[in-house]
């Protein structure tokens, strides 16, 4: 502040200067209007979710066969979609039919090439699981790093009606996922756990064992009966011997 014809003091100078300094700096282009510069720190963060989502995420080298050319390539169908759909690659005028308890294998019309590490899981549609009964059969089927054939998905009708299907229709979805190979160490005895060597639907017989023994040991703890308690001399009755 300034009053009329007497020059600022030197510390409304310096109190000027200051807040200048906190205003955030304005980026203007010619013929657009001036833009607040965004903080750095919601740059590092979207630059850091990209890098995550570029590191969740692997190339898978992909060859279309003959028969597999105009068809789209697997594709996922939302942004968090873990498995891509594969369609089915045969000819237009000759569809399979899966009678109820036939079995199948569709090709794809695709060959990959999977980094080492990794493998492909052909699942099965739920939407075909449930209204048709339609499932693959080698639920999931493994594509290794190594393979280089044809991917064909061996589709079974579980259900009670005749299954067409038609070029381009989706049969099963592809997941790619990372795996780890054993080493496998020969020893002459391994730990022992509760469990033990009970093999399939033995985990709820043991809980149930378990149970029915501590069930047991809490009865016979309640039918063992207390032991009584010795009788308590009076007084009155030790007056009554000294006074005889």
């Amino acid at each position: 502040m300034t009053t009329k014809g007497k020059p600022a003091s030197k510390a409304a100078a310096v109190r000027r200067a200051a807040v200048r300094a906190t205003k955030p700096t304005r980026v203007s282009a010619p013929g657009k209007p001036a833009r607040t510069a965004a903080p750095a720190q919601s740059k590092q963060k979207k630059s850091s979710t990209a890098t995550r989502a570029v590191k969740n995420k692997v190339k898978v080298r992909v060859v279309q066969l003959a028969h597999g050319q105009g068809l789209p390539l697997p594709a996922y169908q939302t942004s968090g979609a873990a498995g891509m759909d594969l369609l089915a690659a045969i000819d237009v005028a000759h569809p399979i039919t899966l009678a109820p308890g036939a079995r199948a294998l569709v090709p794809t019309g695709l060959t990959i090439e999977l980094p080492q590490g990794y493998e492909a899981q052909v699942r099965p549609r739920s939407g075909l699981a449930l209204k048709n009964g339609v499932t693959v059969l080698n639920s999931p089927g493994t594509v290794d790093s190594d393979y280089r054939g044809e991917v064909g998905v061996i589709l079974a009708n579980l259900g009670q009606a005749p299954f067409d299907i038609r070029r381009g229709d989706r049969i099963a979805q592809m997941v790619i996922a990372a795996v780890l190979q054993a080493t496998l160490v020969e020893v002459k005895t391994i730990s022992n756990t509760a469990r033990g060597d009970g093999g399939f639907g033995s985990t709820g017989k043991t809980i149930a064992k378990q149970k029915a023994t501590l069930r047991k040991s809490r009865d016979k703890k309640k039918a063992i009966p207390p032991l009584a308690a010795a009788p308590k001399k009076s007084g009155s009755s030790k007056a009554r011997t000294r006074n005889r």
